[in-house]
Parts: C-alpha cells; structure tokens; sequence
C-alpha cells in the first residue's frame, strides 16, 4: 500500500483515538479539556511575546533558544510519557502488511494532529516574525517553520521507536519517575536565569545561542535572521543543516521500524543463565532487625525501589529537598532555614501509608489482630522512612551551612528540620488511618475518583497540623535569635529539637494504632477502591 493511500486513513485513526479517548469519562474529557484550554492560552502569550520581541537587539538568542528548548522537550517526551500517545507504538502495527517508508510518511502526517503540534507551530511562527526582515526573510521563514515542525515531531518518533521495547517494558516505563526530577531541576534553573537575565539583561543569552544556532531544528530560526541581515550562504548553510537533520530523523526512524517488524521481542524471551539462575537475597534482610519489624522495613524500602508511583514520588521528593535549599544558597538569596524543605518534602512520604499498598494492603491486614499489631506496623514503616529522611536532611542542612557558610547556625536548623519530620511522622501516620485514599497503578492520576477531598485532607490538614505542631520550637529559636543571651544556648535547639520530634512520633504512633486496628475494614475499602 501506497503512503498517498494509507496517510489519510492514519491521521483519521489518530483523530478517532482522541475523540474515544475522551468518551472513556467526563473526568478525561475534563482534564483534557482544561490542559488543551491552558495549552493554548500558554501558546498564545509565547506568540504575543515574541512578536512583541521583533526589533529587539536579542531577539534572535530568544528565539533561538526557545526552539533550542522546544527540540529537547520533543526528544525526552516519549520518554517521560510513554502511554501519552497510543501511537508512539508501532508495534501495534507490526502485523499489518506495511512498508517502513510509506508507514513512516503516513505517521508523519499523523503525528501533527494534536495539541502538542499546534502549540510547536504558534512557538515557531512567533520566533519568525520576531527575527524576519523583509520580504526573503519571511518566505524563508515559512520554509524553516515547517523544517523545524517536521524535525521536532520525527525526533520524538525516532526516540520512542528507538526506546520502544523499553518503554513498553515494565522497568522501561520506570523512566517516567525521572520527569519529577528534570521538572524539579528545570525550574529551579529557569529561576535562576530569569533572575541573571533580570540583572544583566537578555544579553546574558548571545553566548548560548551561538552556539544553538547550528544545532537543528534551532538553525532553522538562525537562516531567518541571517537572511534579513543578507548573509544568504549563512542562512542557506543553517536551512541546510536542519534539512538534513531531518531526512538524518527519518533514515533512523526507518531503521528502526524495519527492525521492530521484522526482528523478534528478546525483552519476551527469558535467558537460560538467567532463569537457571536462584533468586538470592540482597542483603537487605540482615541489616534490618528481625521479626516482623523488619519485615515491614524491607517490604516498605523495597516498595521505594520497585514500585514506580512511590519511586516518582520519592524521586521528586529527594530533589526537591535538596533543589530548593541549595539553589537559594548558590544565588546567595537563600537561608539556613531553607534546608528544613529537605525535612518537609521527605516527611510528606508518611502520609496515606495505606494507601500505597493499594489493593495488596488485604495481605497486611489479615496479620492485623490488635492494637500492638497495628503500632508495631506503623512504627516499622516510621523507621524505613527514617532510615532515609535522616540522614538526608542531615545532609542537605549542612551542604546548604556549607555554601553559605553560616556554620553557627547549623544546630538550630538540624532541630528545627528534626522537629519538622517528627511533627511530619506524627500527622501522617495519623492521616493515614483516618483518610486514606487508593492510588491507581495504571496512568499518572495519584487519587482515584471520587478521593481528591481525602487526600486533600489527609495531606494538607496533616501538613497544617505538623506546622502547629512545630510552633513551640519554632518559637524557642526565635526567642533565642532576638534575646540578647540568646546566640550563646541556641547549640540547644538540636538536642531539644530532636528529643521533641521523637516524643512527637512516638504520640502520634500511640495515637494512630487503635484506631488503625479498628478501622481496618474502611481503610481496606478506601484503598482498593482504584
């Protein structure tokens, strides 16, 4: 079958898969909905911006770094979000009678039919405008807005066909968690450029972008603007580098393609070394105490490492944590203080313990009897978080000490990120008998429907109560830091700052366990329900 046959029965395949998709719930067609509306409107002010740049002296490094930045986005994409797109699996298709080439025209075609397509096009046709000059310059620009389309949307195809048996795989679909991170990372760097843009002015940016403007598909905004200041062999140089980027995305796609059609999956085929091979243990057990305290530690630590929806979490959460603290002190806009985000963000792991079991939770109930069940549970599960939240909140108080080098400062942050967690341990475990919600395993929602007033609940008020909590010792190292005495005891504020978050956990355990032991029957119900 022809590409010119088999183009247009693509594009209306992708078509149906969104319009069916939306029918699947009023709450995706909702959220679709509302990202579509915020996607647009994003859209729309980047293209206002960058009109609003033309004549600018840096108009060109904006531009060209702006696509810099949209290319990468394309590239990571199928990585991050690898059931984003049903289509960004050619597998499906491998029992079709299909050519690699025409198949790779016609998913082409089908590619640019979305929001993400849409939102490249207004980014593209706004960076133009801002750096034409003249009549060439824009007939020149139409021809690099449809290059760069068309290289961002094969690097993305290329990617995920390149990646698909694993990101299709179990482990490969594990890569999702690295999004909290990059997300988490880019912020905090956007933040910081925006704040040296501020101060010095967008010429901070010229260095950067002559370099990206040989790099594709950003060379193709380059050859608008070096057409409009009459450099044609520049400009003709630049177009042809994205053109060959291009057909270069294509061949690989191709490739690719061919391979998956025609080679069988291995990732399907187990080894003999491997399946002759005896599972052993990993030595985790014996560090941990025995009995069923241990027990709960290990299944609790190995949840961190395997399951992929706490693992994103623990992954945003651990760099978050550090993110925030350490990047303030590197501008020299931070505080010591900041390192007790590295506390909050960790302690926030305590609530909806349950919840994480989702439905295998019926197999921790069943060994639920009593009260001293119920609390020997919750402590163990207390102690796995500890053996990670301490001595990274240890850790990142004094990387953040360090960098500002405020060292007399140091015993009064670690009591008070001390306090924090305790206070943190004590609500959480607390919330999580009293509102405990499911957390679905397929898709990337964290609340089932129907939960989001629980889990809004459990963590928010929980999270407003350990503030509460804190009060006092937050108020004894004000005290310390205003009274004129005070700078001699504030050394305090560790040991009085640990001894209280451990008296806070150990009440909060006391506290939840009956109550756990009661309710196993609702809290059973609530997180199976996704």
């Amino acid at each position: 079958m022809s590409a010119d046959a088999i183009t247009p029965v693509f594009v209306r395949l992708k078509l149906s898969l969104l319009r069916n998709g939306l029918r699947q719930s009023g709450g995706r067609k909702a959220a679709y909905i509302t990202s579509a509306v915020f996607a647009l409107l994003f859209a729309a002010l980047q293209l206002i911006g960058l009109i609003a740049l033309r004549g600018h002296a840096h108009a060109e490094s904006v531009a060209v770094l702006a696509v810099a930045v949209l290319g990468l986005g394309w590239a990571v994409m199928p990585l991050f979000f690898p059931s984003g797109d049903e289509t960004l699996d050619p597998t499906r298709l491998v029992m079709l009678p299909l050519r690699p080439r025409p198949l790779v025209r016609a998913l082409l075609a089908a590619s640019l039919v979305g929001i993400g397509p849409l939102f490249t096009l207004c980014l593209l046709v706004g960076s133009v405008i801002a750096v034409a000059r003249g009549g060439a310059a824009f007939v020149v620009g139409a021809v690099a807005v449809v290059l760069a389309l068309l290289v961002c949307v094969a690097l993305a195809r290329a990617v995920a066909a390149a990646n698909v048996r694993l990101l299709t795989s179990r482990k490969g679909r594990d890569l999702a968690v690295l999004s909290g991170l990059v997300i988490a990372i880019g912020a905090q760097i956007v933040n910081f450029g925006a704040q040296r843009i501020g101060a010095s002015g967008l010429g901070e940016l010229d260095p950067a972008a002559g370099v990206l403007q040989w790099v594709p598909p950003a060379s193709a905004i380059a050859a608008v603007h070096a057409v409009g200041e009459g450099s044609y062999g520049l400009a003709a140089a630049q177009l042809a580098l994205t053109a060959g980027a291009l057909v270069a995305l294509l061949a690989l796609w191709s490739r690719h393609l061919t391979r998956l059609m025609t080679s069988p999956d291995g990732s399907t085929l187990p080894g003999a070394e491997s399946a002759a091979k005896e599972r052993s243990s990993t030595g985790l057990g014996k560090l941990l105490p025995a009995g069923r305290k241990g027990t709960v530690m290990e299944r609790s630590l190995r949840y961190v490492w395997r399951d992929p929806k706490t693992k994103a979490a623990w992954v945003t959460s651990l760099a978050i944590g550090l993110i925030v603290p350490v990047f303030n002190a590197w501008q020299g806009t931070g505080s010591v203080y900041f390192a007790c985000f590295a506390a909050g963000m960790l302690g926030i792991q305590m609530y909806n313990q349950f919840g994480q079991d989702t439905s295998a939770f019926w197999m921790v109930a069943m060994t639920i009897s009593s009260t001293r069940d119920a609390y020997v549970e919750l402590r163990a599960r207390a102690y796995a978080l500890l053996l990670i939240t301490l001595p990274y909140a240890t850790l990142v108080t004094v990387v953040t000490t360090a960098m500002l080098g405020d060292w007399r400062r140091l015993p009064e942050a670690l009591g008070l990120s001390f306090a924090l967690l305790g206070a943190m341990l004590a609500t959480g475990t607390w919330t999580s008998a009293r509102f405990p919600y499911s957390i679905p395993q397929e898709g990337y929602k964290n609340v089932a429907p129907g939960q989001t007033g629980l889990a809004w609940i459990s963590i928010f008020g929980g999270m407003m109560a350990a503030a509460l909590l804190c009060a006092p010792v937050i108020a004894l190292t004000i005290w310390l830091n205003v009274s004129a005495d005070g700078d001699d005891w504030t050394w305090l504020l560790l040991p009085v700052g640990t001894v209280y978050g451990a008296a806070l956990t150990a009440a909060g355990l006391k506290l939840a366990a009956p109550r756990t032991a009661r309710r196993l029957p609702e809290i059973l119900a609530a997180v199976s329900k996704g």
